[in-house]
C-alpha cells in the first residue's frame, strides 16, 4: 500500500504547547523515509505520537550508511519512489534536484516553523537554482579552533589572516613534544581531502569553469594545492591518509595546536566525554581571505511518491516538524552539538551555558563567512572524486608535479 495519503480537504490547527500552534495537514498512511543513522533522528523518533496528534500519520525511518543511503535513495527516486521522504546532502542536490526527484520546499514548508533561522550557511549549501529544497539537520561551516594555553604559552595571538596562520602553525609545531601544529585531510574523496582544499582555491580566486569550460587547472588552484601540501609538514601523524575523524581525533586527543575544520567540530571539543582538552580551547572564523566551505544534510520532499498537491502538503509538514525548533531544542538539551543548525539556537542562553559564550558567538559569525565552495552540478561527485585520487596521490608523493596533474583533471572534466 502507498504511504501517507493526505485526506482530501482536511486541514487543522494541532496544538504542541500552550504558546505553539501549527497549521496541520491531517495524513491518512505513515510516511516512510529514507536516511542514515544520526543521534538526532533517533531522538526523534521518541516524538512519533507527537507526530501522529499533528497530523493523524506515524512515520517509519529507514538507515542506511552515508554511501548505500545515497545510491539506495538514487535508485529508489529514478524508479519505484516508495519513500516520501529523503535524506539529501549538498553533494547529491544538484542531482535530485536537476532530475526532478524532489521538489522545492517553497510552499510546502510552514511559515510557522520559520526556514530563514536556520544558519545561512546551511540555507546556502541547500540551494540549487535560486532554490530551497532541503530542510538542515545537520551541517555548517568551517570554524578555526585552537588551544588556549599553547597559545599564550608561545606568545601566539589567534590568526585572523592566512600568512598569521601558517606563521602560528609553524611556530607551535612541536612534534618532539607531541603536539603538531595543525591538522588536515588527506584522504581522497569530494568530502575528504578536496573539502579542505576547496577553501584554499576559492581563496586564491580560483573557479571551477569560466564561459562553459574547465578553468581549474589556473595559477589559483597551483597555489591553493601549493599551499595545502605545505600544510602537510606540520600535520598530525595519520592524516597524510586520514579525514575527518582522524584530523578532528588528534585535535581532540590534544595532540594539535590550531585547526580549520567544520563547524561540529566546535561543540564535540568542549565536551568532556569527546575531547581531552575541552577546558583549553577557544574559537574563532576562519582567517581571512578563506571562506568557509558550506555543507548540509537534511530532508527534502519526494517527488514520485506525492504526486498530489495535498500529498507534497503532507510530506513537507513532516520536514518542517522534524526540523522544527522544538526538536532542535530536544537535541541540545541531549547534547548533541553536531545536529544543531538554526540561529536562534546558537543565540539562545542554553547553547551559552552547555558550550560557551566564545563558541556561540563564533557559530553566529562564521555563518556570514560560509558560501558554497563546490561545483553544483550532478557530475559534481565524480569530478570531486576523481581531483581527490590525485590530490591524495599528491600528498602522498606518488605525484610530484601540481601543474601536470591539474592539467590531467582539467583534460577529466573536459570528457563530462
Amino acid at each position: 500500500m502507498r504511504f501517507n495519503r493526505l485526506r482530501a480537504g482536511c486541514a487543522a490547527i494541532a496544538i504542541l504547547s500552550a504558546s505553539n500552534a501549527f497549521a496541520a495537514a491531517q495524513c491518512e498512511d505513515d510516511l516512510r523515509i529514507l536516511a542514515q543513522p544520526r543521534d538526532g533522528l533517533t531522538l526523534l523518533e521518541d516524538y512519533v505520537e507527537e507526530f501522529e496528534e499533528l497530523s493523524g500519520a506515524g512515520f517509519e525511518i529507514s538507515y542506511l550508511n552515508e554511501n548505500d543511503r545515497r545510491a539506495k535513495s538514487q535508485a529508489d527516486a529514478s524508479t519505484v519512489g516508495s519513500f516520501d521522504v529523503y535524506y539529501v546532502d549538498e553533494a547529491n542536490l544538484a542531482l535530485f534536484a536537476s532530475s526532478g526527484w524532489i521538489v522545492p520546499l517553497d510552499g510546502y514548508y510552514p511559515e510557522e516553523y520559520d526556514y530563514n533561522d536556520f544558519d545561512a550557511g546551511m540555507r546556502a549549501a541547500a540551494t540549487y537554482d535560486g532554490k530551497q529544497w532541503f530542510a538542515p539537520i545537520q551541517g555548517g561551516g568551517d570554524l578555526m579552533v585552537y588551544r588556549t594555553d599553547l597559545l599564550e604559552k608561545a606568545g601566539v595571538a589567534p590568526p585572523k589572516t592566512w600568512e598569521e596562520y601558517l606563521a602560528a602553525v609553524e611556530k607551535l609545531h612541536d612534534p618532539d613534544n607531541g603536539v603538531y601544529g595543525t591538522a588536515v585531510r588527506g584522504q581522497r574523496g569530494s568530502g575528504a581531502n578536496v573539502w579542505r582544499w576547496m577553501p584554499l582555491f576559492k581563496a586564491n580566486g580560483g573557479e571551477w569553469f569560466k564561459d562553459g569550460k574547465p578553468a581549474f587547472n589556473s595559477e589559483a588552484a597551483v597555489k591553493a594545492t601549493q599551499a595545502y601540501l605545505d600544510l602537510f609538514k606540520y600535520s598530525a601523524p595519520g592524516t597524510q591518509t586520514g579525514s575527518w575523524d582522524e584530523s578532528t581525533g588528534a585535535f581532540r586527543a590534544g595532540k594539535v595546536a590550531i585547526i580549520i575544520e567544520s563547524a561540529p567540530l566546535g561543540g564535540m571539543s568542549v565536551d568532556k566525554a569527546q575531547s581531552q582538552v575541552a577546558d583549553k580551547v577557544a574559537f574563532s572564523v576562519p582567517p581571512s581571505p578563506l571562506p568557509g566551505g558550506g555543507y548540509a544534510h537534511g530532508f527534502a520532499i519526494a517527488s514520485k511518491a506525492n504526486a498530489t498537491e495535498e500529498e507534497k502538503a503532507c510530506a513537507g509538514l513532516f520536514v518542517a516538524w522534524a526540523t522544527s525548533k522544538e526538536q532542535e531544542a530536544r537535541r541540545l538539551e541531549a547534547g548533541q552539538p553536531g545536529e544543531l543548525t538554526r540561529t536562534s539556537t546558537y543565540q539562545s542562553p542554553e547553547y551559552a551555558k552547555t558550550f560557551g559564550q566564545n563558541l556561540a558567538d563564533a557559530m553566529a559569525a562564521t555563518g556570514e563567512k560560509t558560501t558554497v565552495t563546490f561545483w553544483q552540478d550532478p557530475r559534481w561527485q565524480e569530478l570531486g572524486n576523481q581531483w581527490g585520487i590525485m590530490l591524495e596521490e599528491l600528498i602522498t608523493g606518488s605525484r610530484k608535479d601540481i601543474k601536470a596533474t591539474l592539467d590531467e583533471l582539467e583534460a577529466f572534466a573536459a570528457k563530462l
